[in-house]
């Protein structure tokens, strides 16, 4: 069973930028769809953004829209999220999952999910 792995999390301060990368061994079309949640203490895991591994077409939360860039690089397996102004409301552990079926929008709908990244804003 496919697995993700997510890594570029850390420690910023608002206002920068950090890109977080979710890379597996082989995106197939049985998983067209890759998205991004994240989940901060106490919380429910929400949705982020997501894309299309064909065709790249990109869904973002409302919260993140025009912040955060997704995008897919086909050569290296590997969906970036590129998080620019970050906010302290950003702090979460991110996750990368694959679509199955349902709402691209529910986390209910992904699977293969990776271990998370953690993302921090703070001065």
């Amino acid at each position: 069973q496919e697995q993700l792995v997510e890594s570029g999390g850390g420690l910023v301060q608002p206002g920068g930028s950090l890109r977080l990368s979710c890379a597996a061994s082989r995106f197939t079309l049985d998983y067209p769809i890759i998205g991004w949640f994240r989940q901060a203490p106490g919380k429910e895991r929400e949705f982020v953004a997501t894309i299309t591994w064909a065709v790249g077409t990109t869904y973002y939360a409302e919260s993140v829209k025009g912040r955060f860039t997704i995008s897919r690089d086909n050569a290296e397996n590997t969906v970036h999220l590129q998080m620019n102004n970050l906010k302290p409301e950003d702090t979460a552990v991110y996750y990368c999952g694959q679509f199955s079926a349902g709402s691209m929008f529910a986390r209910s709908s992904y699977e293969n999910w990776g271990q998370g990244t953690q993302v921090t804003v703070s001065s």
